[in-house]
Order: structure tokens, then sequence, then C-alpha cells
């Protein structure tokens, strides 16, 4: 339903990012994928998972994957990515702004006087400066024609997060202000007919979710032993196939400017997860989690 489209998604070389691209993909667009790990050099993450690797999948579903090493903390970098999209396609239908490398940044449960300062404000640079330099670049190609999209990722819906702190000062101010973030984009793209939203995965099966808790995709369930409200988890896949379904919807516009999750909208565009459920991990967690109950997803996937 995507055929023809162009998209970047800005941090696609694991996790979300990566289910998001190969979602993209499947769905017929060309996808610009971009980040620090290639084949060729790692980054800080220090991780396997590559932009290339990425960009394989993404052929590998029906699409066409296009790996960019960007860092999007630097300007000149993303800004050479941007005419290098614009010379090679001639238009930006879906940016997904991803970016975040702070897994290993930020300190649980810690007040500002005792997380580590540098980190803290590393996080801050990782997940909000590299957001608005890339739409800084980005956006101004998007707007070039009717019915772009912009999608802010983040952690948590705006309800959830206004009433719950987010681990720490750096981590809950991040992920707060992307969503404030896709909210005040919303009030520039409305003027030029794209629409901006926020969307947040539910709890994330991503490659390092999976190996902190010792399993593979194959036997997820086999960690619900040692933290029994995994159950709710989903892969990336399912809020990839959130960001298609978005991009595909002619009527998108209704979303412009509101927090969103992969839950909810699989409820309304009726996409499922590769299991053929939907899991609902943030009505989950209050409802279930947050309230004492014993872990069951049953009624929430």
């Amino acid at each position: 339903m995507l055929d023809g489209k162009i998209a970047l998604v800005a941090g696609g070389t694991r996790g979300a990012g990566r289910g998001i691209a190969v979602e993209l993909g499947a769905a017929g667009s060309t996808v610009y994928v971009t980040g620090r790990s290639t084949r060729g050099q790692r980054s800080e993450y220090d991780r396997p998972e590559t932009i290339e690797d990425t960009a394989d999948l993404i052929n590998q579903a029906g699409g066409k994957g296009i790996a960019v090493r960007v860092d999007h903390l630097v300007p000149e970098e993303v800004q050479a990515l941007v005419a290098r999209i614009r010379s090679e396609q001639g238009r930006l239908d879906i940016l997904v702004n991803d970016i975040w490398g702070g897994e290993k940044l930020f300190e649980w449960n810690k007040a500002v006087w005792e997380h580590d300062l540098d980190k803290g404000l590393r996080l801050l640079r990782l997940g909000l400066d590299t957001h608005l330099i890339t739409a800084h670049h980005a956006l101004p190609l998007l707007i070039e024609r009717p019915g772009g999209l912009l999608v802010e990722m983040t952690d948590g819906t705006a309800d959830y997060n206004a009433g719950h702190y987010r681990l720490s000062p750096f981590y809950d101010l991040v992920k707060s202000a992307v969503i404030r973030l896709a909210w005040g984009h919303a009030k520039d793209l409305a003027k030029h007919g794209a629409t901006s939203v926020a969307l947040t995965p539910g709890w994330l099966r991503s490659e390092m979710m999976l190996e902190a808790y010792g399993v593979t995709e194959a036997n997820w369930r086999d960690a619900t032993a040692q933290v029994p409200h995994f159950v709710i988890s989903e892969t990336p896949h399912f809020v990839g196939r959130a960001v298609a379904a978005l991009a595909g919807d002619v009527d998108r516009s209704r979303w412009n400017g509101q927090s969103l999750s992969s839950g909810q909208l699989a409820q309304i565009y009726g996409f499922t997860d590769l299991d053929g459920s939907r899991p609902d991990a943030w009505r989950y967690i209050p409802e279930v989690e947050e309230a004492g109950r014993p872990a069951d997803a049953s009624g929430y996937r």
C-alpha cells in the first residue's frame, strides 16, 4: 500500500527502528535507514546489528533498503543525507525519528544529584538534539508534497508519562519532551498538509531486551519465569506495522499532534504482531502490573 513512497528511518540499526524500516519496506516503500553501526565500524554500543543488515531485511521484505551511515548529532551529515534523498528520489513522504542511543547511559531510580552528569547530558543530546537536527534538515523536503508523515518515536504515552516518573530525570525529560516535540511539529506541519505524531511501542522485545533475559525470539516466553509481566511484550514488527498503517491511511491527519501507541492503533487498523496477537501494553501495565494483579495477558493481546 506504500508503493512509490520514500521513507527515512533515522536510527534504524536495531530495535523499533529496524522493525519500522522492515515493515515500511514490506508495504512497498523505498527506505533510507541510518545509524552509526556499520559492517565496518561499530558505535559505542559495540553491538553486532548494522544498518546494512537492516537494509537487507527491507529488501527481503519486498521493499528497497538503502543504508547510510549518519551521526544525527552532526548537522552537516544530516544535511548531506537529505541532499542525497532529494537528488536520488526528489521527494520524502515519511520521516521516522527513532534516534536514541541511551540504553547504556541512564541510571535507574537515581535523583539528578546521584546520576552521572556526563551520561545524563549525553542522553539529552542523543534523545533530543538528534531529533531537532533531523527535523530541521528533513522536514523542508517532506512538506514539498502534501500528505507527508512525521513519526516521533518515544517511550510511553502522554497520559501514562504525565502521571509516572520514568526512571530518572534525564530519561523522564527526554521521553516526555519528544511527545511535546511531535505536538509542536504538528502545528507547523498542518499548514503544509502534513501530519506529525508521537508513537510508542509497548514492552519491546528488542535484540538488547532478549539478550538481557537470556532468550531469543523463538523462546521469549521462557523469560516470563523471571519477569512474569513480560507476557505482554511485543516484537519490533508490531510498532513497524503501526507506522505502515498510519502512512497508508489517507485520513491520517486526524491523528495530527496526538500521542499514540502500537496497541492502540492495532485495535483501529486491525494489524497484528507476528504471532497474530494485538498486545496492548499501555493498558495492561496500569490495569494489571501496577494494580498488583497476577501476570495474565488475557484480554490484552
